[in-house]
């Protein structure tokens, strides 16, 4: 049996009990979703966007999933105590894909921010969650009618490849998924204390999780938003994430992630973001501990102005696998995207770097710039990049390259003969080249944070506070 069928009898036998536990505008979208995945099942390496991850195994096993909504028994504030010093945060939980409504923070977001969860906010802002659940994913998934079916170069001719087939993760995901995360911004609104996200992964039997998140930006808002993801139990967990980003006129976010779960992790995560003109998006994210993670990310520049910057880096090692796959669609003239990932990949990591940049025929004076630089510590650790430009515009200016190296031996040298031990120069130069993405994250609690953090994590220390349970 293949991967997906498991999946496909589950929805079969528990449609009804999904619902249940769901709402309208979510159930909206379900069977349309569930015929959707039937079609394309789990895509495996012979799927060009998953060449260097393989869905089928990882989806394999059999998961339980918590349908019937049953409550956790955990108190987040107990168990997690990991707090970025110097910067406080409007702090929220979810607990495996659930809103953890019974910690609210201590303090409110700014009048007429709405955070909550996205069940909650179906029920009481219906039109609102209904304009934009799933349409931002869809739009990144169907061809626009101006997109040319190709052009000749040079006598040739060359077809225009048509914007991202539906994706199955995120079919099974919108099929599967019964609550989320809502975060919205009205008109003009600042949000100034950032928004952080602890995404609390707990347990006593291995288990699937479907996270949804739904942020929309309206013309001029302001936001500065962090996800935590962590695991508290020793067991297996499969999950599954979508994140739409609508980010309207002028409007403004700064998106973090920070992944430390453990090796038993698989991670699906699809973050979706729609920009409009004169909007910037800064996404960084950054893979300290994992098991199998594979992030996709999807732009789309429908606005002219519109400016996303993408920073990543990872560290990995014993047999940790983190994929990145990334898709800039410049759809509209004088749009600016710049990319930066980094990967520090020791023992018998993998890596995997897969960043298209798109630049349509109306897209005319673009700038853009893609790097991908990578350092593998042993000879065991593999990375495989593939940087690419699609330029279908005349008047751009548009750049992209990718390294792969192993540590500088005249590095090395110099600092031995000054005294600096072999472990120590190793790490020295592997933490100064992970920092320039570091150096991205403009919030300077959070970026002294994570220069500790990645420090901890290069010396093969527990990168948690005193009294922190999550990490083990």
């Amino acid at each position: 049996m293949k991967s997906e069928q498991q999946y496909i009898e589950l929805f079969e036998q528990c449609r009804q009990m999904l619902s249940s536990h769901s709402c309208e505008v979510m159930d909206s979208l379900r069977d349309e979703a569930f015929t959707t995945f039937q079609r394309l099942g789990l895509p495996n390496r012979k799927v060009e966007r998953y060449k260097y991850t393989d869905a089928q195994e990882a989806f394999a096993p059999n998961y339980g999933l918590n349908l019937n909504r049953l409550d956790i028994p955990v108190n987040p504030y107990d168990v997690f105590k990991c707090d970025v010093p110097n910067m406080s945060t409007l702090l929220y939980f979810i607990v495996n894909d659930a809103f953890h409504s019974k910690e609210l923070p201590k303090y409110q977001p700014e009048e007429g921010v709405i955070i909550t969860s996205l069940k909650d906010a179906a029920t009481r802002y219906p039109e609102l969650v209904m304009k934009y659940y799933g349409q931002i994913a869809k739009k990144a998934e169907t061809p626009l009618s101006t997109t040319p079916e190709g052009q000749y170069v040079d006598g040739e001719f060359i077809p225009m490849h048509k914007n991202n087939e539906p994706d199955a993760i995120t079919a099974l995901n919108t099929m599967l998924t019964q609550d989320g995360l809502f975060i919205y911004l009205p008109k003009n609104t600042v949000q100034d204390k950032t928004i952080q996200v602890i995404n609390i992964l707990t347990s006593k039997v291995d288990l699937m999780v479907n996270r949804r998140v739904l942020m929309v930006l309206e013309e001029g808002a302001q936001a500065k938003v962090l996800f935590c993801d962590h695991a508290m139990d020793d067991v297996n967990f499969l999950t599954t994430q979508v994140v739409e980003v609508f980010a309207a006129k002028g409007s403004s976010l700064e998106l973090y992630e920070l992944e430390e779960t453990h090796v038993k992790n698989k991670r699906f995560s699809n973050l979706y973001v729609q920009q409009h003109e004169e909007s910037k998006v800064t996404l960084n994210s950054l893979t300290l501990h994992n098991g199998y993670t594979r992030n996709m990310t999807y732009v789309g520049l429908v606005g002219e102005q519109a400016e996303v910057n993408l920073y990543g880096g990872v560290i990995a090692d014993k047999k940790q696998h983190v994929d990145n796959h990334t898709l800039v669609d410049h759809q509209v003239p004088k749009c600016i995207s710049n990319e930066l990932y980094k990967y520090v990949l020791d023992e018998e990591a993998v890596g995997a770097f897969a960043g298209r940049i798109l630049v349509r025929q109306e897209a005319q004076q673009t700038e853009s710039q893609e790097t991908n630089a990578n350092l593998c510590a042993t000879k065991t650790a593999h990375m495989y990049t593939q940087p690419m430009l699609e330029i279908y515009a005349d008047d751009v200016k548009c750049n992209h390259g990718a390294t792969v190296g192993q540590l500088n031996e005249a590095a090395l040298f110099y600092m031995r003969q000054r005294g600096i031990s072999l472990e120590e120069a190793k790490l020295l130069l592997k933490f100064a080249f992970v920092g320039e993405v570091i150096d991205k994250v403009d919030l300077e609690p959070l970026r002294d944070r994570l220069h500790y953090l990645v420090e901890k994590r290069f010396r093969g220390e527990l990168n948690k506070c005193t009294g922190c349970k999550l990490c083990k």
